[in-house]
């Protein structure tokens, strides 16, 4: 019994390192300026959903939202994301809690900060976002 519950404890920690280097590769890819990147942590799938003060469906809706929202650097700002919470729903599926925190000058639309909430489901080139609810 206690085996098990130490490989259960193993695997949520292993699984939780990976999908935080997801979001960690999307703040760097921000960072730099590159949506395309950063958008890349999201499944390349027409299933995939965004929900902010709209919604925008599949891989292409998404990245175009961040390409019309934030059309280059100065809108982009620099990107952290804070308070980041793990909840393994499975051995394929997750969801993942947070705060984004967006620094932007004036010019860029200024500062901006709010909350997320992801599902990501693992594939086999990693964990992908599926589902992401963002408010601010």
């Amino acid at each position: 019994m206690l085996g098990l519950l130490l490989a259960a404890t193993l695997f949520a920690a292993s699984e939780e390192a990976a999908i935080k280097k997801v979001l960690t590769d999307q703040v760097e890819a921000w960072n730099r300026g590159d949506i395309n990147d950063f958008v890349r942590g999201y499944e390349n799938s027409p299933s995939i959903t965004f929900v902010g003060k709209a919604v925008s469906r599949g891989y292409d809706g998404v990245l175009a939202r961040y390409r019309k929202n934030y059309p280059d650097k100065l809108h982009m700002g620099t990107l952290r994301f804070e308070e980041i919470e793990v909840k393994m729903l499975g051995k394929e599926h997750a969801l993942i809690l947070g705060k984004f925190v967006l620094d932007r000058t004036e010019a860029g639309g200024g500062p901006a900060s709010g909350r997320y909430s992801l599902v990501a489901r693992k594939a086999r080139d990693g964990w992908k976002i599926i589902h992401d609810h963002t408010s601010n």
